[in-house]
């Protein structure tokens, strides 16, 4: 029996998450997960990661994995609350301690926090499998977006994170610390080595006014039709058409909380004395 693999539409941050699960042992892994956040307010809700919480619970699933594809700058991760909820692992590509030193810095963290890539339970290498059930799945490490990105290939599916998005939209940004266009493009190009039927599941849709929200897309739809990176692109002129369109992006609207929180495995910062839990935000860096 194919896995079952549900998605769910975070409309304010354009985020797919996804329920990946065994039909057989009913076990099941949670892959980046979105915790709400209203930057006006700073006010933080799980509302959104209920609904993947209440879909597992009404299907008889256990989340044994948390699976993040990167440290996201666009959203907060809810992989803490799951783990809080489930008990479940929180994984990640294992240079994820990169991310973590450069960003401690910024906020003004111990690097200590962070030994050993805390507080992510699982960092993978590339070609490490791990099991959901009867699944398994395999990690393919896939940076140039940044050092840590990973995908996650089961069966006939691939969760490509931002590496990827729809073929009218292109691929990922390469100007975060970290990030290199060439890098990138070798990532694209494992990718695309993968069988033409293999789906490919998207972390975001950014569509154009004339169609709605998509999550899939396939290999061969990939190679032959992606407006950056299709066939005929070399990598020179796919780095210099990346690089100059990172030169002229904005930056993420969530980045700087995102961040904080992101490279903790989604846990939010703990109260002062006086109960309340504050982000910091550093002046005049991005």
């Amino acid at each position: 029996m194919a896995a079952e693999i549900t998605a769910f539409f975070h409309a304010d941050t354009s985020t797919y998450s996804y329920v990946l699960a065994d039909p057989v042992t009913r076990e099941a892994a949670i892959i980046d997960p979105v915790l709400d956040y209203e930057p006006a307010a700073a006010r933080v809700d799980s509302h959104s990661v209920e609904r993947l919480l209440a879909f597992t619970a009404a299907q008889g699933l256990a989340v044994r994995h948390v699976l993040e594809t990167h440290v996201h700058a666009d959203h907060l991760s809810a992989a803490h609350l799951i783990r809080e909820r489930t008990g479940a692992s929180i994984g990640i590509g294992a240079q994820v301690a990169e991310v973590q030193a450069h960003f401690a810095g910024l906020y003004g963290l111990s690097p200590e926090t962070f030994v050993g890539g805390r507080p992510f339970d699982l960092l993978f290498a590339d070609g490490d499998r791990l099991k959901v059930g009867n699944l398994d799945i395999e990690v393919m490490h896939t940076p140039g977006h940044t050092p840590a990105c990973v995908s996650y290939r089961v069966e006939d599916a691939v969760f490509v994170g931002d590496t990827l998005f729809m073929p009218d939209y292109g691929t990922a940004r390469c100007d975060f610390p970290g990030g290199d266009a060439a890098v990138l493009y070798a990532s694209i190009q494992r990718l695309f080595a993968l069988p033409d039927e293999t789906r490919v599941f998207l972390c975001h849709d950014y569509p154009p006014a004339k169609r709605t929200p998509q999550h899939l897309s396939t290999v061969g739809r990939q190679r032959r039709g992606n407006v950056h990176v299709h066939e005929g692109i070399d990598q020179d002129t796919f780095v210099a058409a990346r690089n100059a369109r990172d030169a002229n992006l904005a930056a993420p609207r969530l980045i700087l909380p995102a961040l904080q929180v992101n490279i903790h495995a989604g846990a939010l910062p703990t109260a002062d004395d006086n109960g309340i839990a504050y982000l910091r935000l550093p002046l005049n860096q991005l």
